[in-house]
């Protein structure tokens, strides 16, 4: 038995002790290499089974009247696309694509099955996205639009999660949306994550080696080409990659303050993950 709280993310069941399954009896139900579904044993699957190059195990459902339906992502980390239901879980994909220990993404890849310790009754997730890390490790995910308290099924379910995927090593969370400021920040970066832009021009070393020392965006990109324009995708795409950095908590913009290397990282995290 475990107690739900608000810790990485799972939210709590109005106080009350929350059972789960053991991991060994959790099912999990994914596509195979011919489309159809396979089920295994959740232990045996986490251990065999490449979540991160899976179709997805269940649709996207069409909302009618919803402003948000399914759309794709595409993926820097993977240089493919990757499905999403809202713009909830978008965000949250843009955000594991641009984390460099992610090596691998996909959506709703699994769904896991197991029985109610306390009904005895059948249940069932399909959590929106997983991602795989340099480490081995990975990621099963769900993308809440708001940080709400989540409902009762939703918060049982994410208790058996939790709980199977410590089991093998995995983690499970409700991923909130991050702060305004630095996802707004993060989608304008994005729009430069391709590869066509690290080097445009063959200015990417100009461009990294003119915030050598901290200094303002475009003060830097006037530095390393002289036409600010031809600069601006290069950094844009350093800034996204990691190679540059920035305090991405306050509006980007002229003044920025850019550096070279990874110390913003932890600051990132931060806004990230509120």
């Amino acid at each position: 038995m475990i107690i739900d709280s608000s810790q990485d993310g799972l939210s709590a069941v109005a106080g009350r002790a929350c059972r789960v399954p053991e991991p060994g009896v959790v099912e999990a139900e994914f596509a195979g290499a011919d489309g159809s579904l396979v089920q295994r044993r959740w232990v045996e699957a986490a251990a065999a089974v490449r979540f991160e190059q899976l179709q997805p195990v269940a649709a996207f459902p069409v909302v009618p009247g919803r402003r948000w339906g399914p759309g794709w992502w595409w993926s820097a980390t993977t240089a493919g696309h990757v499905m999403h239901g809202s713009q909830a879980m978008c965000t949250q994909l843009m955000l594991l694509d641009r984390d460099p220990q992610v090596v691998g993404l996909s959506a709703r890849p699994v769904r896991l099955i197991w029985r109610d310790p306390g009904s005895g009754r059948v249940l069932t997730w399909v959590p929106q996205v997983f991602a795989r890390y340099a480490d081995g490790g990975a990621l099963l995910g769900d993308c809440p639009a708001s940080e709400e308290p989540a409902g009762d099924r939703a918060a049982r379910a994410a208790a058996a999660l939790a709980a199977a995927c410590a089991a093998v090593g995995f983690t499970y969370r409700r991923l909130m949306p991050p702060e305004r400021v630095f996802g707004a920040n993060v989608r304008w970066l994005a729009g430069y994550r391709h590869p066509r832009y690290r080097d445009a021009g063959g200015l990417e070393q100009a461009v990294l080696e003119a915030f050598a020392a901290p200094r303002p965006l475009m003060a830097g990109a006037a530095a390393a080409a002289g036409e600010v324009l031809s600069a601006l995708p290069v950094l844009y795409h350093a800034l996204w990659s990691g190679r540059l950095a920035a305090d991405l908590s306050r509006p980007l913009g002229e003044h920025t303050v850019v550096w070279t290397g990874t110390a913003a990282a932890g600051v990132e995290r931060e806004q990230q993950t509120r």
